[in-house]
């Protein structure tokens, strides 16, 4: 398969969010509520409540082992809670799996960029707006297009994934994403390992996902560039939520200081 069709700006196959005019804030568009995850006697996750309203980016921190990636494969499906629950546009969704989710709304990358390496970036996200954004035929062949385009990679499409740059597949993991019409947008240390010119474009590229009204949780140890996208940040200590509320607030408390640094900062 190549591209044939002239590029042409991805649309969302599902509707965007609808401003709420009244006073009350809108329900959230995604919610977990008292998540707990525990694999025999290690407790991963305990009495996790998260929520995202339409149109939000929520950053998520903490020291390795927080629990922060198994928080977002119990929100994606990849993971079930050992209690509690996950709601998507007020629906229980608990029991759904991956690819449910996915074609619902629920698109995420992974920390690891995983494409099939045998394919093009063109067909890696043709595949994924077939499977996840259930396009067909041409409407697919378009989709893929626009995404690449929307991504930065119209000019790779022909390219094997197997010989892209680093920020290259990071952008193909979020094209892959993005190729499935998410309502809500999970990143997961997206920019880990980029210089500081390819952390510039990614923040580019997520500002204008927002902009086009996509909600976003994004985990992310790089955290000037979170800072420079997120309206709000939750961080998790020992798999417990530490701290939450206005980004600069959190990152200046004592207890997610102590988290990251040790007591003697």
């Amino acid at each position: 398969m190549s591209p044939s069709a002239e590029p042409m700006t991805a649309g969302a196959g599902k509707p965007a969010p609808a401003a709420d005019s009244a006073a009350a804030p809108a329900p959230p568009v995604l919610a977990a509520n008292g998540i707990h995850r525990r694999f025999g006697s290690l407790v991963v996750l305990e009495g996790i409540d998260i929520t995202l309203a339409p149109g939000e980016a929520l950053g998520i921190v903490g020291p390795n082992g927080a629990g922060k990636t198994t928080l977002l494969d119990i929100l994606s499906g990849a993971q079930a809670p050992s209690e509690g629950s996950v709601t998507f546009q007020g629906q229980d969704v608990t029991r759904w799996k991956v690819d449910r989710r996915c074609r619902s709304g629920i698109g995420r990358s992974h920390q690891v960029p995983r494409p099939f390496t045998g394919m093009t970036a063109y067909e890696n996200v043709l595949v994924a707006s077939v499977q996840g954004g259930s396009h067909r035929r041409r409407a697919a062949q378009q989709h893929a297009l626009g995404v690449l385009e929307r991504c930065g990679m119209l000019g790779q499409a022909n390219r094997p994934a197997a010989a892209l740059t680093l920020l290259e597949r990071k952008r193909l993991e979020m094209a892959r994403a993005l190729a499935t019409d998410p309502q809500v947008l999970l990143l997961d240390e997206i920019a880990g390992g980029l210089t500081d010119a390819e952390t510039d474009e990614l923040i580019a590229t997520i500002q204008q996902l927002r902009a086009d009204g996509i909600a976003i949780v994004w985990i992310e140890h790089v955290i000037h560039a979170l800072l420079r996208v997120i309206d709000r940040l939750v961080c998790l200590a020992q798999g417990r939520v530490l701290a939450e509320g206005e980004p600069d607030a959190v990152m200046s408390d004592p207890r997610v200081v102590e988290a990251y640094l040790g007591s003697a900062a």
